[in-house]
């Protein structure tokens, strides 16, 4: 199942893991239909491939759901899936304390600093007082908007995307002075073509745990506590049975399921 890919395509969802026998339980997977290496890449046939796709049919496959990949505007997530048209988010969404006052959330399944990036030959850190006088690019309703809100809004001026990959590009073109993200997307921007031409890595930002909370999960409804206990169960379950590193050994030279 780890090698599956899926297939991206005009119609409102499309199958990510429907090799298991007709009692095997429907779920319908939100995420956000944008290039996030190396959790979410389109190929150039339009498959859609990265490691929290594997870990995605993994986690299904040891759970015995038949999941459907759902795409969804990120800031339209948590909405479908309180209003029922997705059973699950699995989306490199973090665990906050904001985001479960709305929606429950399955165990961690990664987790990973926050980093902020900038133009090379630039010396500045991840601080307020290394951002003064920037403008700092974020994706939108994220955890690192929050972030840079609360701690950078009297040093820098924010400018928010509605992709990371978009925050990115401005940054290359010289219309942004830094942006924050998951450290591992911006170690792959920067490990790219164009992130080696522009761009450096200018330090982590403190932790905070309230904003960036404990790790990633799969967000739920709060009634769904059946599903919860079955997605909690298959992560544990790859976790202990060499799945997880297997697919986590292609991807990283370290264990991202974090401390």
């Amino acid at each position: 199942m780890r090698n599956m890919l899926i297939k991206a395509a005009a119609a409102a969802a499309f199958a990510l893991v429907g090799a298991f026998a007709a009692s095997a339980e429907p779920v319908k997977v939100g995420f956000s239909p944008e290039a996030y290496p190396p959790f979410y890449s389109p190929d150039a046939s339009g498959n859609w491939t990265g490691w929290e796709v594997e870990i995605i049919n993994a986690i299904c496959a040891e759970a015995k759901l038949e999941c459907t990949l759902t795409p969804i505007p990120w800031d339209g997530l948590i909405p479908a899936l309180t209003s029922k048209k997705i059973d699950a988010i699995m989306n490199s969404m973090s665990i906050t304390e904001e985001r479960m006052k709305t929606i429950d959330f399955s165990d961690k399944y990664y987790n990973t600093p926050t980093a902020v990036i900038g133009p090379k030959g630039e010396a500045f850190d991840a601080t307020p007082e290394g951002l003064k006088g920037k403008i700092i690019g974020v994706q939108v309703s994220t955890t690192h908007a929050a972030y840079v809100k609360k701690h950078f809004t009297e040093a820098a001026e924010i400018k928010e995307y509605q992709t990371q990959d978009e925050a990115n590009q401005d940054l290359a073109a010289g219309r942004l002075d830094a942006t924050q993200a998951d450290s591992i997307a911006l170690d792959a921007f920067l490990k790219s073509d164009q992130g080696k031409a522009c761009c450096d890595l200018k330090g982590m930002v403190a932790e905070d745990l309230e904003i960036l909370g404990p790790g990633v999960g799969a967000g739920l409804r709060k009634e769904d506590t059946e599903l919860k206990g079955k997605i909690n169960a298959a992560i544990k379950a790859i976790r202990d049975n060499g799945t997880y590193e297997a697919i986590t050994k292609k991807y990283f030279d370290f264990d991202i399921y974090g401390g």
